[in-house]
């Protein structure tokens, strides 16, 4: 059995909740921030590294340009308990959103280029990918001088 009921509303109440409404709306409209058109967030993919050339346009994310061909490819096991350096080297790559704990005792391939647009330094610079399963696990960029460098894929993310 169905029921139906119907409410009579009057003038005043209908008029009194419309503009409630509209006021409610305005409100909203008021308080929803605006962005600009070149505000566009940019977020880092860091998954389905195939190739080459997926690995140059991970690295093209971070403002760098790199020789095609990596100047060196080794696969390289992550120990399975860190030192003092790799729990820095692990805090560098924790202020850059990554972590190498999940990959103790595994096995990654490290895959180095050669940056050739480094401002404001004359000696060669090469950003280290550290790759698993086709997806960026960490890395660095560093200079080869001894007296050098190292800092995350962005300059402003660096060691402890």
């Amino acid at each position: 059995m169905m029921f139906v009921y119907s409410f009579r509303m009057s003038t005043v109440k209908f008029i009194c909740v419309a503009a409630l409404s509209v006021a409610v709306l305005l409100a909203l409209v008021a308080f929803v921030p605006t962005y600009d058109a070149d505000e566009s967030a940019s977020t880092i993919s860091y998954a389905k590294i195939y190739s080459s050339a997926d690995r140059v346009a991970f690295i093209s994310q971070f403002g760098w340009s790199v020789e095609e061909t990596p100047v060196d490819e080794k696969d390289v096991t992550i120990p399975a308990s860190f030192d003092k350096i790799y729990e820095n080297y692990n805090q560098l790559q924790k202020n850059q959103g990554l972590s190498l704990n999940k990959y103790k005792g595994k096995e990654v391939t490290r895959y180095t280029y050669k940056i050739t647009n480094y401002p404001e330094y004359d000696g060669d610079v090469y950003i280290n990918l550290l790759v698993f399963k086709n997806k960026v696990i960490g890395g660095d960029v560093c200079s080869a001088d001894s007296s050098g460098f190292v800092h995350g894929f962005s300059r402003d993310v660096t060691l402890p």
